[in-house]
């Protein structure tokens, strides 16, 4: 049987928190992580666009965890408030942070190659039927956001994988769920390269989709999902 401390560590793991974190009172540090984008489908400058887009929300989040530190909480209230302010703030830019990385890390596999007998091609043709209606309805998905994300998570409710967009970094965010596969879908990640054609651009990026990373999601979500039944 897993232990509650076990399943703890092992989110922590995923999400890039450990003992060596830096942590200020009750403020979050995060630190910049480093990306070599390798991938031919993405021009040199949308690469430097990206990455420097990065590590601004890394700035932001920084600052914003700082300043919630001193904020004045007994003053918070839902119509005019630095703390609600901050708050918002605070969850937009950590969520930009973090989708960020996930991106970066499941992209640039040169050599890209999923087999039918691993986790991640079982799993996905379990829940969408088949592998190729995940990759049509991922592409939907794309198709669909108006400016953000694509993701397909587990679905800790229904106990399955899904496919979802999260626009703008923070809205339509599903509650209980384990990302394993990202897709950047703002405008400034195509725009340049593919002239506003997003399929074009996701097309390409999935072909390039690094399913060796992808798989050690699908191995945690195996791992905890087991042990949320026990």
């Amino acid at each position: 049987m897993i232990t509650d401390e076990e399943i703890k560590k092992i989110i922590d793991e995923s999400i890039g928190l450990d003992k060596k974190e830096e942590k200020l009172e009750e403020s979050y540090v995060a630190r910049e992580k480093q990306f070599n984008l390798k991938t031919e489908f993405l021009s040199a400058a949308n690469k430097k666009n990206h990455l420097e887009l990065y590590d601004n929300y890394v700035t932001a989040f920084n600052k914003i965890s700082a300043n919630l530190d001193g904020v004045d909480r007994a003053a918070s209230n839902s119509n005019d408030s630095r703390y609600r302010s901050l708050k918002s703030d605070e969850t937009y830019n950590m969520n930009a942070v973090y989708l960020h990385e996930l991106y970066f890390s499941n992209i640039n596999d040169m050599h890209s190659t999923i087999t039918m007998d691993s986790l991640s091609y079982m799993r996905l043709a379990r829940d969408f039927g088949s592998f190729d209606a995940w990759q049509k309805d991922f592409i939907a998905c794309c198709k669909a956001s108006r400016c953000g994300w694509v993701m397909t998570y587990y679905n800790f409710y229904t106990k399955s994988f899904m496919n979802t967009f999260i626009d703008l970094h923070s809205e339509n965010v599903p509650v209980f769920g384990y990302p394993v596969v990202i897709m950047d879908v703002w405008q400034h990640a195509y725009y340049r390269d593919y002239l506003g054609d997003v399929k074009t651009y996701v097309v390409a990026m999935m072909k390039q989709l690094n399913w060796k990373v992808i798989e050690k999601r699908f191995e945690k979500v195996d791992r905890i999902s087991r042990a949320m039944r026990e």
